[in-house]
């Protein structure tokens, strides 16, 4: 009874504490809206204050240590108790959180608490695959499920904000940071940013409230995938057609999912830096879009419009930020040192200022950390959490669907029409060469912040699993000539061939040789664009020699983007695409090698035959002379090289076979607004249960604006038993069927389709209809 009491008084307490400190502070009554609470907020705030919201910090000393002496690291460690900073990133780890946390909750005087940012790009401590590997599975609910894991761990450890998606579209895999989007198609980069969205955030803005999830960043805000040369923090020089229909739609996409904040991009469009340009941040995304989340610049991106020769100075840089729509500034120093100036001086309207912190705040309220500024810092969950089993269980299980089969021809001793995979679970010697299988850390990729070294379970260490056959691994050779990091350049082996004799040795005596190449895990993302898209170092040289002693050769590639293969696409019998693919890599990569999971990816870019085909992709427009028609040279195409992708947009094998027949569409005429109903009946015809990404196509053969010769508009995700067969509908409204003008406006417009649906971009069954 006497605990009972002390409990009644203790909630009681609690109750006249936080009833108090709702009337010293009104906005921390829950009772009131998020609205009422800004407003309130607001209120009793000075400029100072409202400007050191917009104002975010990267870590800048051990936060559970002593304050800092000397340098910016006091100034920033001043700025925090004094209100001034609403946000900081890279600080990670509940301990170190809650530091930072309890100085702007406790030590300032409205105590405003941070909003904690990190680049969770594919996953926080337990990595998914690479973005782009996961476009590759075309499964979207796996693709939701694999950003609510990151957003799981990333949570657990106090972060509640991640800079992703990337919803970029990219057609030129010189750009290292193809990687971080879904490729080239914007129907499909839509689609995955959708879920992305979803699954960091939740199904809805009140889910942000939850434990387990985090806002969300689309980025970069835009065209930074059409970067001149694919060079990095490049110039953009495209249509507004091409703007308006392949850049903005996956941007919409996650507006329309409710994503909370976007961020800028380091590159120029029309001749102004996307951080300066009123056209994009203020008319569309805060306009015609009604955007009511905020943006961040891109890393020092407001300062660097001087270095771009758009700004003069910093306090012109500050200003176009602001007025362009730039509401939080990521370590440019330049918001909090000129902002508040800028205003008294009548520069900068202060309604711009309150419209920036409004919504910092709002963001802020819905993720709960005004009503517990501590709620994500839980030592005991942290614990739960990152690494456990079930985010192990869930990341390899996107792994295996990230895969995609290029090419299973037979081997040279091996049945007619019978592929080299899957292996055989015993019997069977095998040889695996090359540095990558022993691998542990470059399948994390780059973006792995959070991740230890040498944390990836390697292709070696997979295959291992399988103990009924012989394997002898032999490196061939090391990949690099010395250690590769984050923020340093990767230099590769080009001279020391050492291992070669070894690695042949191992080939001649075995049935199946499994060669893991590809790039480093450094090499792509941000800031490592390439002009050679090759196998880097003496990659190639040593495919080629153990080809010369045994041609039975599974290639497997771990990559960050399309690489042109075209002498192992001619000559080695299975190539694997297993891109970088994080913690559970080797499991992976073994379960499909040995037939345990039948792969089902789909390319989400096209493979060019060499970089002399950059930027290549499927949904291209036609010229005037598509084709030789004379028989002579004056058409559009190469002298040396056929102007077809190695592998295509969409291109993916199985270790079954899946036939397609009785195209069907509903009428042959449509009316505006009619809904189109095509179907497909598709039939597992081979030996092996598996799923197929059913594709469709449109091309709209005329239009007042040249539309691309095929689009995809629609695809499907279906598992089929060996024998069975399913019919899949696809429905094309005028959402699908339209397209934008240069001006932004959407049309529908009357004409005729071609359809195409099949298993790839580059073949189908065809059909077509009338749009009146």
């Amino acid at each position: 009874m006497k605990n009972k009491k002390i409990l009644i008084i203790g909630v009681f307490t609690l109750f006249i504490a936080g009833n108090m400190n709702a009337q010293k502070k009104p906005y921390l009554d829950e009772n009131k809206t998020i609205e009422e609470r800004v407003d309130l907020l607001m209120q009793q705030m000075t400029l100072e204050e409202k400007v050191g919201q917009m104002n975010q910090y990267n870590g800048f000393w051990d936060v559970t240590g002593p304050a800092p002496k000397g340098g910016t690291a006091e100034l920033k460690y001043e700025h925090l108790r004094k209100g001034w900073v609403g946000s900081m990133l890279t600080v990670r780890g509940v301990k170190e959180v809650r530091a930072v946390q309890k100085i702007a909750v406790e030590e300032t005087r409205l105590g405003i608490p941070l909003i904690i940012g990190f680049d969770v790009i594919h996953g926080y401590k337990t990595l998914s695959p690479i973005p782009l590997a996961e476009a590759a599975s075309w499964d979207l609910e796996a693709i939701k499920k694999s950003a609510a894991i990151a957003a799981d761990e990333a949570s657990s450890s106090g972060i509640n904000w991640t800079f992703g998606p990337n919803v970029d579209v990219a057609n030129d895999a010189r750009w290292g940071r193809v990687m971080e989007g879904a490729g080239e198609d914007p129907y499909l980069g839509s689609k995955v940013g959708y879920a992305r969205v979803k699954g960091f955030q939740g199904e809805t803005i009140a889910d942000l409230a939850k434990i387990n999830t985090i806002a969300a960043c689309a980025k970069h805000f835009a065209a930074y995938g059409y970067v001149e040369a694919g060079l990095e923090y490049n110039i953009v020089e495209i249509s507004n057609s091409k703007l308006y229909n392949s850049v903005l739609p996956p941007f919409e996409a996650t507006v329309n999912a409710g994503v909370r904040t976007f961020m800028n991009s380091f590159n120029t469009l029309n001749g102004v830096p996307a951080t300066g340009n009123v056209f994009l941040q203020r008319d569309i995304l805060k306009g015609k879009w009604k955007f009511d989340g905020f943006v961040v610049s891109d890393y020092a991106s407001i300062r660097e419009m001087i270095a771009h020769g758009y700004a003069k100075d910093e306090a012109d840089a500050t200003a176009k930020g602001v007025i362009a729509g730039s509401d939080m500034d990521m370590e440019s120093y330049l918001y909090v040192a000129k902002l508040t100036g800028l205003v008294k001086e009548g520069k900068v309207k202060e309604a711009l200022v309150n419209d920036a912190v409004r919504r910092i705040l709002r963001v802020k309220f819905e993720l709960g950390l005004f009503d517990d500024p501590y709620k994500y810092c839980d030592e005991k969950r942290e614990k739960a959490v990152v690494g456990s089993k079930a985010n192990n269980e869930g990341v390899l299980d996107m792994a295996k669907k990230s895969i995609v089969l290029l090419k299973n021809a037979p081997s040279p001793s091996g049945k007619a029409g019978e592929g080299l995979l899957p292996l055989k679970k015993s019997g069977q010697k095998i040889a695996l060469i090359g540095a990558l299988a022993n691998d542990k850390n470059s399948p994390l990729g780059s973006w792995r912040i959070a991740a230890d070294d040498n944390s990836a379970v390697s292709v070696l260490e997979g295959m291992q699993q399988y103990k009924d056959n012989q394997l002898v691994f032999e490196k061939g050779g090391d990949l690099l000539s010395q250690k590769a990091t984050f923020l340093t350049e990767t230099v590769f082996n080009t001279t020391d061939k050492s291992g070669f004799e070894k690695a042949k040795m191992a080939a001649k005596n075995a049935d199946v040789v499994v060669m893991v190449l590809g790039e480093y895990g450094f090499q792509s993302g941000e800031g490592r664009s390439r002009t050679d898209l090759n196998l880097p170092g003496l990659q190639q040289e040593l495919l080629e020699e153990i080809y010369k002693v045994n041609p039975n050769i599974v290639l497997v590639l771990n990559n960050g983007r399309p690489l042109s293969i075209p002498w192992a696409a001619e000559n080695v019998p299975a190539i694997v695409e297993a891109w970088q693919l994080g913690t559970q890599t080797g499991n992976a990569v073994a379960q499909v090698l040995y037939g345990d999971y039948n792969p089902s990816g789909k390319l989400p870019m096209s493979f060019p035959r060499n970089v002399g085909q950059v930027p290549i992709y499927y949904n291209k427009y036609s010229t005037g002379r598509p084709i030789d028609s004379d028989k002579n040279v004056f058409w559009s195409h190469y002298m040396d090289i056929e102007k077809t992708p190695q592998y295509p947009f969409g291109f993916g094998l199985s270790y079954t076979k899946f036939d397609y027949k009785d195209l069907k569409v509903n009428k042959t005429s449509f009316a505006k607004g009619e809904k189109v109903q095509v179907s497909v009946t598709v039939t597992n015809s081979g030996d092996y249960d598996g799923k197929e990404v059913v594709q469709l196509y449109i091309h709209d053969e005329f239009a007042s604006i040249v539309r691309p010769v095929k689009e995809l508009k629609g695809f499907e995700l279906i598992n089929l038993k060996k024998g069975e067969t399913k019919t899949v509908t696809f429905t094309l409204t005028d959402k699908e069927l339209g397209f934008y003008d240069n001006d932004g406006n959407y049309l529908v417009e009357p004409g005729t389709f071609k359809i195409m649906v099949g298993g790839s971009s580059d073949k189908g069954l065809e059909s077509g209809f009338e749009l009146k």
